[in-house]
């Protein structure tokens, strides 16, 4: 398929030290040199799992983190301590108003299953923050063209670290694109306002997929010359399924070093370990495409994920995700469903859940699973038939319980399959 995009002098350096941007007004820094925000934005990500609102057969995955997604620091802007959801921001109120909250729990799966790899001719423009209307979920509100979205502050030729949620690990490749320069955030975006600056091939990862924080990353030296408003395209492309995930973040060319406006944010906390230690970069700086169509295998980019994260434990590979879903609730109780999934490419064995219950929050009965509970710890092990599922599959649980009002767990809701 032939693409209408130009290069930029947007590459990636492979000696660029440059940490995470994060929300809060701080700035990006190697990781080895200051502990940067991670765990900010790891606090917000750790209620996520217990929160979702789950579709059947939903496959959600990623979208970035660094510079963040519209979706992604909209639900930052939103999350409250009992697990609701009430955005500040206009433009998130606004997507929340059209749209509902349930695309916002589930702010990881702009996704379209039959992509592969296709994009211009393919996506309509005006679709692009939305997977062109194909997720599971309904995105279209995150396609409005407005410009008071939530932004992260940027220099023009500064180097950066692109952190990328793995909410599911995939091999594939990502395609960065920027629009560009005079584009306007209150025109609706089209292919045509975007320049292809790289294309990044099985990227290291950091962080348990599924978990608090997990993604990838890669460095990335922005392009010179630019100012003003503008925005960050990544398509991810999977090479071992047709399905592709879009995301779309904000951004501003104004001297900036990573901030974060347009998000009620309370403080920011000390890094995690994984991040705040020492972390190399991606081996192999991956170079721009020599078309603006790029192949599945762009050799020049990194060969693959490293066996280990930065802290030397051995990265999970157990590919199992929940997503949680209130089915209904009445005056002291309510029901639940909890979908268990299987990204792997061959089948599971078995499964354990795990989750604190919110406060007031007692399981009566659970169907499906193995159920313990110790005060508001709870453990859900798969039932003797349903243990297995297959490559890409998935199976459901469900449970009833009484409750004064806060139906959603309390934490992330974790998974992990053998």
């Amino acid at each position: 398929m032939s693409m209408a995009f130009s290069q930029s002098d947007g590459l990636s350096d492979p000696d660029a030290r440059a940490g995470p941007l994060h929300p809060g007004g701080e700035s990006f820094m190697s990781r080895s040199k200051t502990p940067t925000i991670l765990a900010a934005v790891a606090t917000a990500v750790a209620t996520l799992c217990a929160l979702l609102l789950g579709l059947p057969a939903a496959q959600a995955h990623g979208v970035a983190m660094v510079p963040g997604s519209r979706t992604y620091l909209c639900y930052q802007d939103a999350v409250t301590g009992d697990g609701s959801l009430s955005p500040t921001n206009p433009a998130c109120q606004a997507a929340v108003a059209q749209s509902g909250t349930t695309p916002l729990y589930n702010w990881f799966a702009v996704l379209d299953s039959n992509a592969g790899g296709r994009g211009q001719g393919y996506v309509p423009d005006g679709t692009l923050c939305s997977a062109g209307n194909k997720s599971p979920y309904d995105f279209s509100a995150y396609n409005a063209a407005r410009d008071d979205w939530p932004k992260t502050h940027l220099s023009s030729g500064a180097a950066i670290e692109v952190d990328y949620s793995n909410w599911a690990a995939h091999p594939g490749e990502f395609r960065i694109y920027l629009t560009k320069q005079g584009w306007s955030p209150t025109t609706p975006l089209a292919w045509g306002d975007l320049n292809l600056l790289t294309t990044v091939a099985n990227p290291p990862q950091v962080g348990s997929p599924g978990a608090n924080g997990g993604h990838y990353y890669w460095n990335l030296t922005l392009p010179s010359g630019r100012s003003g408003a503008a925005l960050m395209f990544i398509q991810w492309v999977r090479s071992d399924s047709q399905e592709n995930f879009f995301s779309c973040s904000d951004v501003v060319f104004d001297g900036g070093h990573g901030e974060v406006t347009g998000i009620h944010q309370s403080g920011t906390t000390p890094s995690p370990s994984a991040s705040a230690s020492a972390s190399a970069s991606p081996s192999a700086s991956p170079s721009a495409s020599a078309s603006a169509s790029p192949s599945a295998s762009a050799s020049a980019s990194p060969s693959g994920s490293p066996s280990t994260s930065p802290s030397g434990s051995p990265m999970p590979t157990s590919g199992c995700m929940a997503t949680y879903s209130v089915v209904s609730s009445w005056g002291g109780g309510f029901q639940a469903s909890v979908e268990v999934m299987n990204h792997n490419a061959t089948p599971i064995n078995s499964w354990t859940l795990k989750w604190q219950t919110g406060s007031g929050t007692t399981i009566t009965s659970l169907w499906n699973g193995a159920l313990t509970t110790s005060g508001s710890d709870v453990t859900v092990r798969n039932a003797a038939y349903n243990g297995t599922i297959g490559a890409n599959s998935s199976t459901t649980l469900g449970f009833t319980a009484n409750s004064t009002g806060n139906n959603f767990p309390t934490g992330s809701l974790s998974c992990t399959a053998s």
